[in-house]
This record gives structure tokens, sequence and C-alpha cells, in this order.
């Protein structure tokens, strides 16, 4: 074909636009630059889905279009999809059971492939499907006996900790974080997915009076550290860092995310922190989210800043620029996780109760470059949109389509 000048393209492509115009027809809206519109499909308890345990799997599937045709309809390209909500899986997985939140039952085969099923009709409708995966959750009760008999927190007691009326995977255990692992990278080895994603939870949040009882692990583990809490750090950056390198092994160009809590460490603790007064996921969850992004461990952070413009702790307005800076110079793309749930909820400040109180937040967040897009928590608020709040989104923010950043 021969190459035609840029200024006979630039001429043509008028052309062909003014013939367009006089002909009636609509002219094409261009394409906005790439950025993330996400959202979280999460089925823990049965949050977002499948509405209920037991449907057939004919229903369950519809269901599942049902989310993705509405990402659609948003104007969004990604949804996150939580795939491992229990130690438990959406797949047919040879390491963990069947989830119980598809029949009721764990470990009982629901007639169909949830995970594969997923990626298949997301990618033919033109979103991206990130695997979302909890990495260390094994119930939210404390007794192994309710678990199949097959779960592997039975098969291995010394691998798992009660803790606040839950049970978990205790990630001070070497053979805890090689097991976790392998587990999740077989979804990524099996399915097409276009990134892995984790969510806020490693150690487990802090409850006043309690303690995670990982003494033995600390003295059989912990003698190259001078405390604990730089040792559990330690464990969860391996977490991290060895689950990046294993993506990369199974299937490159796979991407790795995380969402963590919102704020790193505030300033009063640390100089580096931002200007809040929260819980710190440094110091209070052992996870070193800040190290990951300068470090390039993970493809992009999604910090969930669940707050709104003027909070008094955790100010929306200035942790948008702390992370914008926190990811300037890396190669780890920045987008910001968005209270949806919250617009206009009963119980909300005021500022939740102004249906624009979102919209504000990504016309803030479009003065930091660094801030690639957005991802809403979660797919029921953003079908059903009660309030609005995603409405007002869509028309002030995504009139265009667009692709998400790569």
């Amino acid at each position: 074909m021969a190459r035609l000048s840029r200024r006979a393209f630039t001429l043509a492509a008028l052309s062909t636009l003014v013939a367009g115009r006089e002909a009636g027809a609509a002219p094409l809206l261009p394409r906005a630059a790439a950025q993330m519109r996400g959202m979280w499909l999460a089925t823990v308890t049965n949050r977002d889905w499948p509405s209920r345990t037991g449907l057939t799997a004919a229903q369950q599937r519809a269901e599942l279009i049902a989310q993705l045709d509405a990402a659609v309809r948003r104007r969004l390209n990604t949804v996150i999809f939580q795939v491992r909500p229990m130690a438990d899986a959406l797949w047919p997985s040879p390491y963990e059971p069947w989830s119980e939140y598809l029949t009721g039952t764990q470990g009982r085969h629901p007639g169909w492939d949830p995970l594969g099923t997923a990626v298949t009709e997301a990618h033919a409708r033109g979103l991206e499907l990130h695997a979302w995966f909890n990495p260390l959750r094994v119930a939210i009760h404390t007794d192994p006996k309710k678990l199949v008999a097959s779960h592997p927190a039975r098969k291995y007691p010394g691998w798992v900790v009660a803790h606040g009326g839950r049970l978990y995977y205790n990630p001070g255990v070497p053979d805890v974080r090689a097991f976790v692992q392998k587990a999740m990278l077989d979804a990524v080895a099996r399915y097409p997915v276009d990134a892995v994603h984790f969510d806020d939870y490693f150690y487990p949040y802090p409850i006043a009076g309690q303690t995670f009882d990982d003494d033995d692990a600390y003295d059989a583990y912990g003698g190259a550290f001078p405390n604990r809490a730089d040792w559990r750090r330690d464990n969860i950056d391996r977490l991290v860092r060895d689950t990046a390198a294993g993506i990369k092994a199974v299937r490159p160009g796979t991407r790795f995310g995380i969402s963590p809590f919102g704020v790193w460490r505030n300033a009063e603790t640390d100089p580096r922190g931002s200007d809040t007064r929260a819980l710190q996921t440094y110091d209070d969850l052992y996870a070193d989210t800040r190290k990951w992004v300068r470090e390039n461990w993970i493809d992009y952070v999604c910090p969930q800043l669940y707050w709104h413009i003027g909070n008094a702790a955790a100010d929306y307005a200035k942790l948008v620029p702390w992370w914008a800076q926190t990811v300037k110079g890396t190669r780890t793309q920045l987008y910001v996780g968005e209270a949806l749930y919250r617009a206009g909820a009963a119980g909300q400040p005021a500022a939740w109760q102004n249906v624009a109180e979102l919209s504000r937040h990504l016309t803030l967040a479009r003065a930091h470059p660094e801030v690639r897009g957005h991802v809403f928590f979660a797919a029921t608020e953003v079908a059903k949109d009660a309030k609005g709040a995603m409405a007002r989104v869509v028309a002030d923010h995504y009139q265009q389509s667009a692709m998400p950043p790569r």
C-alpha cells in the first residue's frame, strides 16, 4: 500500500468526517486516553455474585453475564473478579475445594467453570478480567472441622491461626507461603487472566485485647530479625515478591496488582507518611505497601481511598497527592479505589449524601497525571446505582470509552 503524506491523510480524514455529517451520520466519538475504569466483583458471603447459594449453573452464569454487561453499560473496561474468597476456588483447582458460596457446600462441584466463563465472556465484551485472590483468609469461623475433610487447613493444622473469630493461614510459615502461591498460580496457568489482584488483607486487622498467635513460627523462623514486626513484614514482602516472580514465570505479560488499605503510615509516625491519623498498613497489617511500589514488585497499586474530601482523619484530597508522589519515578501504576458503596448510604457522613461526591473525586484526581484511573467498590452498586452516583460519574467523566492502561 502506498504511504500517504501526513497532510494528505489529514485531508482525507476530514473529507470522510464532513461527508458523514452531510449524510446525517452521527460522528464517531474519539476514544479517551487509556485509563483504568474498574469494578470489584466480590463473591465472599455472596456479596455481589452469585446472589445466593444453590442457584443452578444456568442461573449463576446468567447472573455473572449480567454483571459483565453492567460494567459495559457504565463504560468500564475492567472487572476484578474474586475467585479465591476463602482458601477455596471458583475454578476446578487440584489444591483447594470449590467455594461454598456457589452451592452452599464447600467442595461441591457447581456444574460449570465460573472463572473460565468469566475470562471468556469478559474478553468477548472488551473487558479485562483480573483474578482477585485473598491469599491468607481460611474461614469466617474458628472450627477446622467445618472445613471439607480434604482441606489443606485440616491436613496441616500447624499452618493455621485462629484470631478474631476467623481462621487464617500463618504467613510466617514458609510452607504456607509456598502453598498459597502454588494454589493461586494454578489459575494463572489455566486461564489467560489479565492480572492477579490481591486485596487489603495480609496479617489480620488489629482487634483490641487480642494478639495473632504466631509464637511457634516466630521461634522457628524469626531469629534473624530484631523484632517480630520486622519479621512479619518480611514474611509479607516475600509473599508479594515471590508471587510477582511466579506470575512472570507462569504467564509472562500477566500483571500483578494490589489494593491495600489507603494509609501506609501517618506523618506523625514517619515523616514520609501522609497527613492522616488512621490505621497504618506498615504497622498494623505488616504490609509495607510503599516499598512494594518503590521496588517495582507490583505492576499497579490501587489504594482503597474510601474517605470523602475533607475527612478529618483521612482526607481524600490529601491522600491522592501522597500516592501520586509515591508512584512517581517508578514502574508501578496508580489507580484509586473508590467507595461507591458509601454514596447515599444510610449512616454515612453528609458529604456522601451529595450525589456529586464521587464525581468530585475523579475531578480532583485528574490534576495528578500519576493517577491512571479508578476502581469502584462494588459491582452491586455499579449495576443498581440507587442514588445515581455512578451515573453522575459516567456523565461527567466517562462519556467516551477508554482502553485500560498497560
